[in-house]
C-alpha cells in the first residue's frame, strides 16, 4: 500500500483549537461538469441566486478554449479545477493521436491555465478575504481512480511523478493557506467514499463497483486536518450521477454528517436541459453556517431566473436526511 493510501485510513478530527470562523452565513455554488454548456445566462442566474463565491469542478469540454474563455470572464469571486477532459488531446498518446489543431503551433492546455490565471487552483491555494476561507485545488486534469496515470504529462508540466508527491504538493498549498477554513475543490473526489457503483467516486463501469476517489487528495485532506485546520467541504464532479449501469437510480451525491466533513459531488449533467417551453440548468448550492456545511441542494433555474425546483439533498436540521434520503421541492 502506498503512502498515499495509508494516510486516507486515519481521518484525524480537527483540532478545537482552531479559530472560530466569521459569524455569517456563506453561500456556495459548485458548478458541475460542464461538457459545454455555459453560456451567459449562467452568469446571470448565478446572481439572481445571491451566491459568495463559485467553485467550478472542470470538465468545460474537450479543451474547450471559448468556454474557458467564459468562465474566466465571470464577474463573481470564483475559483477552478480542470478536469481530465480539459486535457483531452494532451495527456494521453490516444488523445494525442486524435488531436483536431496543430499542437506543433498551439497548446490549449497551457492557454487555458493561462486564461484563468490565479483562479485557476489545481495544486495551489485562494485566499477569499471577505469570506474568512481558503480554497485549495487537488490534482488538476485527473481521471480518478488508485492507478497513477499520465505519467508523462505530471512529470513534464507539473514535475510530478507519483500519487506522495502529488499529495505532498497538495498538502504544501494547504499549508499556506491564510485561513483556518480550508474548501477543497478537485476534479475527481477523494478516494475513502464508498467502492460501490452508487458510491459519490464509485466505479459504474464493468467491472462495477470499486472505489475510484483520488488517493492524493485523500492523503492532502488527512494531512491538512492534522494542521489543525477546518475543513467542512470537499467539492469535485468527474463522476456523473446518472449512473452508466443502471436508468433506474442516481449516484449518491455527498456524504455528510453534522460539523463534519461534507464531500459533494455535483456532476448533474446534463446540467443544461430543455424541459416543455423552459429551458432549464442546475447548480448544486452549499451553504456555510459557522464555518460548517448547513445545508446542500441541487437548484433548476429556468430561463427567467426563477427557482424552478430545488431537491434537498442534506440539512442539518433534518435527522432523515442527514442519513442520505432527498427531499424535493418544486417553485413555480
Amino acid at each position: 500500500m502506498n503512502e498515499a493510501t495509508t494516510s486516507l485510513q486515519s481521518f484525524p478530527v480537527e483540532s478545537p483549537a482552531i479559530a472560530p470562523p466569521p459569524p455569517r452565513l456563506i453561500k456556495l455554488a459548485l458548478v458541475g461538469d460542464v461538457h459545454n454548456q455555459w453560456d451567459a445566462d449562467d452568469e446571470i442566474a448565478l446572481k439572481h441566486l445571491g451566491v459568495d463565491l463559485v467553485l467550478l469542478v472542470g470538465d468545460f469540454g474537450n479543451e474547450a478554449i471559448e468556454i474557458v474563455q467564459q468562465i474566466a470572464a465571470l464577474s463573481l469571486p470564483k475559483a477552478v479545477v480542470l478536469g481530465n477532459h480539459d486535457a483531452w488531446y494532451t495527456a494521453t498518446p490516444w488523445g494525442v493521436r486524435q488531436c483536431p489543431y496543430d499542437r506543433h503551433k498551439e497548446d490549449r492546455v497551457q492557454q487555458q491555465l493561462d486564461l484563468l490565471g490565479d483562479a485557476h487552483v489545481g495544486y495551489g491555494k485562494l485566499d477569499f478575504c471577505e469570506l474568512g476561507l481558503t480554497v485549495v485545488g487537488g490534482r488538476p486534469f485527473s481521471w480518478g481512480g488508485s492507478d497513477w496515470k499520465n505519467p508523462e504529462f505530471y512529470s513534464s508540466r507539473f514535475g510530478i511523478n507519483s500519487f506522495e508527491e502529488s499529495a505532498a504538493r497538495i498538502a504544501a498549498a494547504a499549508s499556506r493557506a491564510a485561513f483556518d477554513t480550508v474548501i477543497f475543490l478537485g476534479h475527481c473526489g477523494p478516494l475513502g467514499l464508498g467502492d460501490q457503483a452508487e458510491d459519490p467516486c464509485g466505479r459504474d463501469w464493468q467491472p462495477l463497483g470499486g472505489d475510484h476517489g483520488d488517493p492524493d487528495l485523500a492523503a492532502a485532506i488527512a494531512q491538512t486536518r492534522l494542521l489543525g485546520k477546518r475543513v467542512p467541504l470537499v467539492a469535485f464532479g468527474h463522476m456523473h450521477h446518472q449512473l452508466r449501469h443502471t436508468k433506474h437510480r442516481l449516484r449518491t451525491p455527498i456524504v455528510a454528517s453534522p460539523k463534519e466533513t461534507a464531500y459533494v459531488n455535483a456532476a448533474s449533467v446534463p446540467r443544461i436541459v430543455r424541459q416543455g417551453n423552459e429551458c432549464l440548468r442546475n447548480f448544486t448550492l452549499v451553504t456555510l453556517k459557522d464555518g460548517w456545511v448547513s445545508q446542500v441542494s441541487l437548484v433548476w433555474v429556468n430561463q427567467d431566473f426563477i427557482l424552478h425546483s430545488e431537491e434537498i439533498f442534506y440539512s442539518q436540521y433534518d435527522s432523515v436526511l442527514a442519513k442520505g434520503q432527498h427531499r424535493e421541492t418544486a417553485v413555480r
